[in-house]
């Protein structure tokens, strides 16, 4: 059916879910990860070249006030959603996103546009420095760097942390309380579910660790990285150590004194093509998706112990669980959180694959691609969220685990055939497999089987006390010292 009713852009009418239905959730990664967030790390990195361009000794462009300095990060902390419209507007005139950043700063009076250096004469003085000597990528490739470094230590980070450190509580919480094992499905030795939520905690610190070590590059070396337009320049002026100054110099910060030079607070990259690799990037978003992997395993794993009754959820008052079956509470959260880890890792993956590869000394199959890191970690962060949520809710059903546990005395066979084995009862392994395996065992049938033994009476006295609730090992020393 032709739609006949033209509809105005809004949560309700957005294409993608994550500025629809979940825009709500996303709002601490929207401001980093959005066009604005790109425009806005743009005019940062501009206007940190301008500066240190200002400082490198160079007669045309004699070292600028303490005013003018204070002015140019006005500029960058107080850059607004408004501030973005206007360079798209400039965009629009000259079709190029770049030089619209640059016209924005310092205007031009040929195209009718004002500046954020109108005003200022001593700028507008040294407005042709302003991209000097700057491909497009100069200021993209660190803007992306810059964009990942927010989004990654500010939203996402902190987003992990929380669920680890849930994790680590309930592991504590839970060291000592005994669940039955599911090997392949079927009853296994016994664990405990502090245990088994104390692996996930330690997976998943690092991952954690391994997405917060990657070195977020930068390079500021022009066209192809050979620094041509600078050297045409000042052919005697040292632009790879200038260029490492800008992009490794730390960001400003609200703490940073007035006279402190800043810079973009990256890792330099030396040598490139006109883009940056893109291997950090690769390594980072692989790092990410190994994370998502872990918690996928989490929420399936919780999912099915919510269906043993292992756990039970707390109830939300007008909550409705299905349309036709009012008893139902379902797992939901681990649901969602499931479904959309699984589409952040489509994201993330072709990211990695693709952001390597670039024809000969640049092609623009990266630009689009690029424009989707915020998707991709927007559904890793909405899961996270999902999963806090269902985390939350679970309430343990201690009567549930301890009934399981009590209808599978065949467990014990393990410690048995062991034991039997250390004091050279022959064929002890085949014995217990004879009467346990496939086989409904009661507690009555091990004990006589112990009873009859050629072993040490203190052996047996310590295989009859024991009970499948108490056959866990270190399972609660591991799960304590998570």
């Amino acid at each position: 059916m032709q739609a006949t009713v033209s509809v105005d852009f809004s949560p309700v009418t957005a294409l993608s879910p994550l500025d629809g239905r979940y825009a709500g959730k996303l709002a601490a990664l929207r401001p980093f990860m959005s066009e604005y967030g790109y425009m806005h790390r743009r005019v940062q990195v501009e206007l940190a070249w301008f500066e240190h361009l200002s400082d490198a000794g160079f007669a045309e462009f004699p070292p600028l006030s303490q005013e003018a300095r204070a002015h140019l990060r006005a500029i960058v902390a107080n850059f607004t959603p408004a501030d973005a419209e206007a360079i798209k507007a400039i965009e629009k005139i000259t079709n190029h996103d770049v030089k619209a950043v640059e016209y924005w700063i310092r205007g031009n009076a040929a195209l009718g546009v004002k500046g954020a250096f109108d005003g200022w004469p001593e700028l507008q003085k040294a407005g042709e420095f302003v991209h000097f000597a700057c491909t497009s990528e100069d200021i993209n490739n660190t803007s992306h760097a810059l964009q990942i470094k927010a989004g990654r230590d500010q939203v996402l980070l902190p987003g992990l942390d929380a669920i680890i450190e849930k994790l680590r509580a309930l592991a504590h919480a839970y060291a000592a309380v005994p669940m039955l094992s599911r090997t392949h499905g079927q009853t296994a030795s016994p664990t405990t579910v502090g245990k088994e939520l104390g692996n996930v905690a330690v997976r998943l610190s690092a991952a954690r660790q391994a997405i917060a070590r990657v070195k977020l590059m930068g390079k500021m070396n022009g066209a192809v990285g050979n620094y041509n337009a600078h050297l045409s320049a000042w052919p005697d002026f040292d632009w790879e150590a200038f260029s490492r100054a800008v992009v490794e110099t730390p960001e400003a910060t609200p703490d940073t004194p007035a006279n402190a030079r800043i810079g973009l607070g990256l890792t330099f990259q030396p040598y490139s093509i006109q883009i940056e690799p893109h291997d950090y990037m690769a390594e980072l978003f692989d790092a990410v998706a190994r994370s998502n992997t872990i918690l996928i395993d989490l929420a399936r794993d919780i999912w099915g112990y919510i269906s043993l009754g292992y756990f039970k959820q707390k109830l939300k008052a007008g909550e409705i669980g299905s349309s036709t079956m009012p008893h139902k509470v379902n797992p939901i959260d681990f649901e969602n959180a499931e479904g959309n880890l699984g589409l952040a890792n489509a994201l993330l993956r072709h990211l990695s694959e693709k952001l390597p590869i670039s024809r000969w000394q640049r092609d623009l199959t990266d630009s689009t691609v690029l424009r989707n890191m915020g998707v991709a970690l927007g559904y890793a962060v909405l899961a996270h969220q999902s999963l806090m949520t269902g985390l939350n809710k679970l309430e343990l059903n201690e009567e549930a685990l301890a009934a399981d546990l009590d209808a599978a005395w065949e467990v014990l066979a393990e410690p048995i055939q062991t034991v039997m084995r250390r004091y050279g009862v022959p064929g002890a392994y085949e014995k217990l497999k004879e009467v346990t395996r496939g086989k409904s065992v009661t507690k009555e049938a091990l004990h006589a089987l112990i009873v009859s033994l050629d072993i040490p009476q203190t052996e047996k006295d310590r295989l009859l006390a024991m009970t499948p609730a108490s056959y866990v090992g270190k399972a609660v020393e591991l799960a304590q010292r998570v």
